[in-house]
């Protein structure tokens, strides 16, 4: 169930009767909310942090504030008693998702990259925020995509709402989001909705961008800024998570999931491992004769809205890849 400013989300009278409404439908009720509007306005004026992973010694370490940072695909639920922060960037058509219990302070935050993610991703970020029979009160942001289907095709998708070229990438995500937020039992109280056209900006030529592409949550307070994180704080094991991105797709064991890589009760990053194929492999061998703008254009849904390390971090994955990958058919010692 959906609330906002306290009550249920009213949908308009054609689709209000339905007890199956359409995500579109929900989705256009929040995005005209006035109190969504005015929340995506203050949001859009909260200056950007700057997130950088302290380079002190481990003896050093316990004075500097604990966080989990996530990659693409990636979800964690943190205890507050051991996590200061929490938070993902490199969202461009992706779409980030923070939900806090308010009693408990916990918090768990998903970097959602696919519809197909979205109904048992929900039920893993909520599987230790929400206590079996509890009715808690959580808050909900969304923050990430951006207007990226061709002018003129937003509001014309179909009730499908399946991404593509056509119709974009954020927009068939945020629609299942919606969808699935107002189908579960939960109470979900949106606080922040800063998606679609509220973090869409424009260039001299037309050319849509995001925003913000990235969000850090304090879970002391339940504070949502936004936020880009450096090298150094997209940590740790970097090149391995981003692998894995790839690698998960011919896994059948993550199908339709969100990747794990905190363990809450612990307070360690654990990296649940997921199995590789030779067709990745020959992919990877592939981009080793493409060009700069090819592995932009191939590798990205939205390449005009990448950052500028997007090729360089593509061309080092795909080392690793590579290297490793000989390495396990025999072929590179």
């Amino acid at each position: 169930m959906i609330f906002i400013d306290g009550r249920p989300l009213m949908l308009a009278s054609s689709s209000s009767s339905s007890p199956h409404p359409q995500g579109i439908e929900i989705l256009n009720a929040l995005m005209g909310h006035p109190t969504v509007l005015s929340s995506s306005h203050a949001f859009k004026d909260i200056p950007e942090r700057k997130f950088t992973s302290s380079e002190e010694s481990s003896s050093e370490r316990p004075s500097q504030p604990n966080f989990v940072y996530l990659f693409q695909r990636e979800y964690a639920a943190v205890d507050p008693a051991m996590v200061d922060f929490v938070g993902t960037d490199e969202a461009t058509t992706c779409v980030g998702l923070a939900i806090r219990n308010r009693q408990s302070g916990m918090t768990s935050v998903a970097h959602m990259d696919s519809p197909d993610v979205v109904e048992i991703g929900l039920t893993q970020m909520l599987s230790l925020v929400v206590n079996n029979g509890s009715r808690a009160e959580l808050d909900v942001h969304l923050i990430g995509g951006f207007e990226d289907a061709p002018a003129g095709v937003s509001n014309q998708v179909s009730r499908t709402g399946r991404p593509g070229k056509q119709v974009g990438y954020s927009l068939p995500l945020c629609i299942k989001i919606v969808e699935s937020l107002w189908k579960r039992q939960e109470k979900f109280r949106i606080q922040t909705m800063f998606v679609l056209g509220h973090n869409t900006k424009r260039d001299a030529e037309g050319n849509a961008y995001p925003i913000f592409n990235g969000f850090l949550v304090e879970t002391a307070t339940g504070s949502v800024f936004p936020a880009s994180f450096d090298g150094t704080s997209r940590c740790p094991d970097e090149i391995v998570r981003r692998i894995r991105v790839t690698a998960c797709n011919d896994d059948p064991s993550w199908k339709g999931k969100l990747l794990e890589t905190y363990d809450t009760l612990t307070d360690k990053f654990v990296v649940a491992p997921c199995c590789w194929s030779r067709h990745q492999l020959r992919i990877a061998l592939t981009f080793y004769s493409l060009s700069d703008p090819e592995i932009l254009f191939t590798c990205s849904t939205s390449p005009l809205a990448e950052g500028p390390d997007f090729v360089y971090n593509i061309r080092r994955t795909e080392w690793w890849w590579v290297h490793l990958g000989l390495q396990a058919v025999g072929l590179f010692d």
